[in-house]
């Protein structure tokens, strides 16, 4: 079952693949840069104290520092496996 979520939900360890990115264009193309956009797997690695700023993710094999605030415009989606 897949879950849609925002980048800035997931925790250290989560993993995900980039839906869409939605942010105004300087900054979209900053993050496709960095390797974001759709189709991308990311890795949450490190959040900072008390789920604050910054938060680390891996992405095609670079590890980034995003803030909260822009990481709230990355959808994701998240595939959660259940025992029968």
């Amino acid at each position: 079952m897949s879950v849609l979520k925002t980048l800035d939900a997931l925790r250290p360890g989560e993993k995900a693949r980039v839906v869409e990115v939605r942010m105004e264009p300087s900054m979209l193309q900053t993050l496709e840069d960095l390797g974001i956009f759709a189709g991308a797997m990311t890795e949450v690695y490190y959040e900072g104290p008390l789920g604050r700023d910054p938060m680390a993710v891996f992405v095609r094999g670079s590890l980034i520092a995003i803030r909260r605030a822009d990481a709230k415009h990355i959808h994701v989606t998240t595939e959660e496996f259940q025992l029968s």
